[in-house]
């Protein structure tokens, strides 16, 4: 150390904390297992990794199949959807046939609720009418026949 420290000046050279050997760590040479070591690590690295890509290829093979049955049942589902679209347009033809079918006897009614509503003025400017009679001539009733008419 002293060596060392020769190019440092005095000032320094006391600064420095000593050194403790026991805290030091020594490293050692790495060492290559034997040939032996080494093939069976690499035959249970291989067994190992077989193990887990055949579970990643388990687990999508899995979800491809959840998918193809997902596909199925929404097919099927669609089907369903369809006929009942099917009945609900066949239904609604039968309905608008059977209105048109209605349809005359729809305006007949129309036709008779305008006639009748006709004959109802009808009969409003009628009773009317015999009111404005009644006062002009008198109040005489059908039980009341003694008045002459001129």
């Amino acid at each position: 150390m002293a060596a060392a420290a020769e190019g440092v000046p005095a000032t320094r050279r006391e600064e420095q904390p000593p050194r403790d050997d026991a805290a030091v760590e020594t490293a050692e040479e790495a060492k290559e297992p034997a040939e032996a070591d080494i093939n069976e690590l690499c035959r249970d690295m291989f067994s190992k990794m077989a193990t887990y890509l055949t579970g990643e290829l388990t687990a999508t093979s899995e979800d491809y199949k959840l998918l193809e049955n997902m596909n199925k049942l929404t097919s099927l589902k669609y089907l369903e959807m369809k006929d009942i679209a099917i009945n609900i347009s066949r239904n609604l033809k039968d309905l608008n046939q059977k209105y048109a079918e209605l349809q005359p006897y729809l305006d007949q009614i129309n036709m008779i609720e305008e006639q009748v509503a006709a004959l109802e003025q009808a009969a409003y400017k009628l009773d009317a009418y015999s009111k404005k009679l009644e006062v002009s001539r008198g109040h005489r009733t059908p039980w009341n026949w003694s008045y002459k008419w001129s």
